[in-house]
C-alpha cells in the first residue's frame, strides 16, 4: 500500500505523520514545491520511528511526481492557508490552478488513485478536481464535514462535559462559514437525543461555534489550523486502506440525492476501499433541506467564481 500527501505545510505534514505512526501504508511519500521541505520533514519523521514504533518508510520529493507513481491513495494539502480576515472564496484564484495542476500531475503517475482533497476552498477544489480529472466520482472526496463534525463534537462535549467519543454527531452542507449545517436535532450523547439533555439556547450556541470554528482558529493562530484537519485526512485514509466503511460526512458529487446535482457538498457517505461508496439519505426536515439548499446555492456560487476565472485565464 503506497499513500502520497501533496504538500508539505503544517496540514500535510500533521496528516503523514498520523498516518505514518498508523501504519497505513507501506510506502508513504511527502511532496511539496518547496525546495527540501518535503525532504527535511520526512527525515525528521523518520528519526522518529524508533522511538513511535512504526515501520512505515517515509520519503520526501520536491516536485518529483514520478515518486508518487503508484499510489492507491493521494491526499492533497497544497495551496496557500486562510489568513485572517480572508474568506474561501477568495482562496479560489490562487489555490485552483494548484489543485488542479496537482490532480493531473497525480494522476499521470496514479491512474488508479482515490483523491483526498483538503486544499480550500475544500466544495469548490473537490469539484474542480472532479470536473478536469474526468475519473469516477467516487474516487474524489472533499474531507470537511468530518473536521466540521469533529468541531461539533468538541463544542458539544464541552457543553455536555462528557467525553467527544461518546457523541455522534453530523455536520452536512458546504465546508463554509455560512453554509455548513449542524444536525442538532440528530446528535446523540450514547444513544439519547442531545436535545433532550440540552437547552434549545445552548444547542444554537454550539451550532453557531461550530460554524465559525475554523474561523475562530484562524483568529487565534493567524493561520489556518492543522493538527484536527491533519487527523481528518488520516481518518480518511484508515477507512480506505483498511476498507473500514465508515460513515462520514464528506464532500462528494450528488446526481439528484438531497435534491442537488452538478455539485461536490458534504453529506453522509460510507468510505472504503473504493472510495465513497454510497450515500446516506437522512432523511432532512423542511427546515433542514431549506438549509442545505441554500448552502448549496452558495457553494455554487463559489464554483462560477472559479467558471469566469477559467474563462478569463
Amino acid at each position: 500500500m503506497k499513500v502520497t500527501v501533496v504538500g508539505a505545510g503544517a496540514v500535510g505534514a500533521t496528516t503523514a505523520d498520523n498516518i505514518a505512526r498508523k501504519e497505513l501504508c507501506e510506502e508513504l511519500v511527502l511532496l511539496d514545491i518547496k525546495q527540501g521541505l518535503a525532504e527535511g520533514k520526512a527525515i525528521d519523521m523518520m528519526q522518529t520511528s524508533a522511538l513511535l514504533g512504526f515501520d512505515t518508510k517515509i520519503t520526501g520529493s520536491t516536485n518529483d511526481y514520478a515518486k508518487t507513481a503508484g499510489s492507491n491513495v493521494v491526499v492533497i494539502t497544497s495551496g496557500i492557508p486562510r489568513k485572517p480576515g480572508m474568506t474561501r472564496e477568495e482562496l479560489i484564484g490562487i489555490n485552483a490552478g494548484i489543485v488542479k495542476g496537482v490532480t493531473q500531475n497525480i494522476l499521470e503517475h496514479s491512474p488508479d488513485a482515490i483523491i483526498i482533497v483538503i486544499s480550500n476552498p475544500m466544495d469548490t477544489m473537490t469539484y474542480l478536481a472532479l470536473t478536469s480529472s474526468g475519473i469516477s466520482k467516487n474516487r474524489i472526496i472533499g474531507m470537511g464535514g468530518v473536521l466540521d463534525s469533529s468541531r461539533f463534537k468538541y463544542y458539544l462535549s464541552v457543553a455536555l462535559n462528557c467525553s467527544p467519543a461518546d457523541l455522534q454527531a453530523v455536520v452536512i452542507g458546504g465546508h463554509g462559514d455560512t453554509t455548513m449545517i449542524p444536525l442538532t436535532r440528530l446528535a446523540t450523547y450514547n444513544g439519547t437525543l442531545v436535545s433532550n439533555l440540552l437547552d434549545s439556547a445552548t444547542l444554537e450556541k454550539v451550532a453557531a461555534d461550530t460554524m465559525v470554528g475554523g474561523a475562530t482558529l484562524t483568529g487565534l493562530l493567524g493561520t489556518s489550523a492543522w493538527y484536527a484537519p491533519g487527523a481528518t485526512g488520516a481518518a480518511l485514509v484508515e477507512s480506505i486502506v483498511r476498507d473500514e466503511k465508515k460513515l462520514m460526512p464528506c464532500c462528494v458529487r450528488l446526481d439528484g440525492e438531497y435534491g442537488q446535482s452538478d455539485i461536490c457538498i458534504g453529506v453522509p457517505v460510507v468510505i472504503g476501499k473504493s472510495g465513497w461508496e454510497k450515500i446516506i439519505d437522512f432523511k432532512l426536515e423542511d427546515k433542514e433541506q431549506a438549509a442545505f439548499n441554500k448552502s448549496a446555492e452558495a457553494v455554487r456560487g463559489m464554483n462560477n467564481v472559479l467558471a469566469t476565472l477559467s474563462k478569463t485565464n
